[in-house]
């Protein structure tokens, strides 16, 4: 079976689809100077970009993981997050407090989705 790559850098690829089943990248904000929960949003309007791209959208939905620099703002993540996901539909996930990659980054979030039949 083979494996697609899409949006390819020279150390990653924002997406990896192999067979039915699609694997992003973790996604940060493009405006690190935004609150917790504006980086969410930016973050998870880049994530239906990506999963569009892909062939598939938040409705199927199969994992996610999301990383906050500080729990102080897991609230303000969660209301960004529990606008976007579907009702009903809710992935299965994971949430860690740990140390980004850049110091101005909140919040990251990478998912795992389905490919509709």
């Amino acid at each position: 079976m083979p494996i697609k790559y899409l949006v390819t850098g020279p150390r990653m690829s924002q997406v990896t689809i192999h067979g039915n089943t699609v694997y992003t990248a973790g996604q940060v904000a493009t405006d690190a100077s935004a609150d917790a929960s504006d980086q969410t949003r930016q973050i998870l309007a880049g994530l239906d970009r990506l999963l569009a791209d892909a062939g598939t959208d938040k409705g199927h939905l199969l994992s996610a993981t999301i990383w906050v620099a500080d729990m102080a703002d897991f609230d303000a993540m969660n209301s960004a997050w529990d606008a976007w996901v579907v009702s009903g539909q809710t992935p299965a996930r994971a949430c860690i407090e740990a140390k980004l990659a850049k110091a101005e980054w909140k919040v990251e979030i990478m998912v795992t989705a389905a490919l509709p039949e």
